[in-house]
């Protein structure tokens, strides 16, 4: 018996009513859910008795607030979970569904059979032990004295979670051969695209030596996003006689990769329909997001592919980008000159890159989508509540 809605209890560090935390990702699960699984009800992120603490390191500056929350919710596990506990009791739910913020998942027992899942691009030890974690370094040292703790914690609250879904194969190998997961339990889906569904590109965008090729750049960070080398390469590009101009959209970059070839839109909210229509008019008239980012996976890659638009990234981290498909992510240290002659190679072969927007788009139309997300995650929650006899479980509790 397949139950036609299931009721989720929504569990995470940060309200997913929030579009803009965690890259608008949170949200767009909770949607998600909502859309294809069932009810969604969002437990409160509240710390319980230990509630002034948590409010107290939210007004401390971003980076140490960051660093310092997630660490003090874990020291704080056994008393904060009980209060999930408690809130789990008054409810009547089928299903666990915490996103991100594993700490939070954390030494909680339900009081009731049910089916309790996570999904994150990357845990904290993976994260740290990665290149990505190289790359961005530590800000508490003190941290460091809890890395072992932390991955011992991680393996507790995984082994004793149903389902852990993982946006990508890096995260999910990495996951496995840490945590010691199986198969039947960690599973591959992959994310989609932070925006509503775009319209078709009807006629794919050219490419012409005779014509301006526009390079496109998305996110926050100028630095980690890979700013300087697309800086670079739209210079490198012009050198070799090619109008290439680059579009940034996101962040400021500094002085020195400023130029009359490069444009600005510090920021766009999506959230205002105006400013959404530009960043997809954005999106509609590049040639290529060139964005070779040190991060575990991307919305920006999965929205580039929602507008046929080829990306050109790192191979680092869990980034969505199959070779050939929707882009080319180059080996880690490649600098302009590689991204350079990708973009002439197709300058060469312009049919080539017509073939390449069209199978960028189907990637998003097959995998890189949230209704798929959706319905495969629905059919994983109904597989395993029938695996467990939850099935016939009634809807109502004392």
């Amino acid at each position: 018996m397949v139950k036609d809605r299931l009721r989720i209890a929504y569990l995470c560090d940060m309200s997913p009513l929030d579009r803009n935390l965690y890259s608008g990702g949170n949200a767009r699960i909770h949607d998600a859910l909502k859309t294809h699984v069932g009810d969604v009800t969002i437990l409160s992120n509240s710390w319980g008795l230990a509630e002034p603490l948590r409010r107290l390191i939210l007004k401390l500056p971003d980076a140490l607030n960051l660093r310092l929350r997630w660490r003090i919710h874990l020291l704080l596990a056994p008393l904060i979970a009980r209060k999930v506990r408690a809130e789990l009791a008054r409810g009547q739910y089928d299903v666990l569904f915490c996103a991100y913020s594993f700490q939070s998942l954390c030494r909680v027992r339900p009081p009731y059979p049910l089916v309790s899942v996570y999904t994150s691009d990357a845990t904290q030890t993976t994260y740290r032990a990665s290149e990505i974690g190289a790359y961005h370094k530590t800000y508490l040292r003190i941290g460091r004295l809890m890395d072992g703790w932390v991955e011992r914690c991680e393996k507790r609250t995984f082994s004793n979670t149903d389902l852990l879904l993982w946006p990508s194969k890096w995260q999910k190998d990495l996951a496995d051969t840490r945590y010691g997961l199986t198969a039947d339990h960690s599973i591959l889906v992959p994310w989609g695209a932070n925006l509503a569904k775009p319209a078709p590109r009807i006629t794919p965008t050219e490419i012409s030596r005779d014509k301006p090729v526009r390079l496109l750049l998305i996110g926050r960070d100028w630095f980690a996003k890979g700013g300087p080398v697309a800086f670079d390469t739209m210079k490198l590009l012009r050198a070799q006689g090619i109008d290439a101009r680059l579009t940034v959209i996101g962040c400021q970059p500094p002085p020195f990769h400023l130029n009359e070839f490069v444009k600005v839109y510090k920021q766009l909210d999506k959230a205002i329909p105006e400013q959404l229509a530009q960043f997809e008019r954005e999106l509609d008239n590049a040639h290529f997001l060139v964005q070779p980012s040190m991060e575990s996976y991307g919305f920006a890659f999965c929205e580039a592919s929602a507008h046929g638009l080829p990306s050109l990234c790192l191979r680092v981290g869990g980034v969505p980008i199959r070779e050939g498909i929707n882009g080319h992510a180059l080996p880690m240290g490649s600098g302009p000159d590689a991204f350079a002659a990708k973009v002439q190679h197709y300058l060469d072969h312009p049919d080539a890159y017509v073939a390449l927007t069209l199978t960028a788009r189907q990637e998003y139309r097959e995998r890189l989508n949230w209704d798929t997300w959706g319905e495969t995650v629905a059919a994983l929650l109904n597989q395993t509540i029938q695996a467990r006899g939850l099935a016939d479980q009634p809807t109502s509790r004392p």
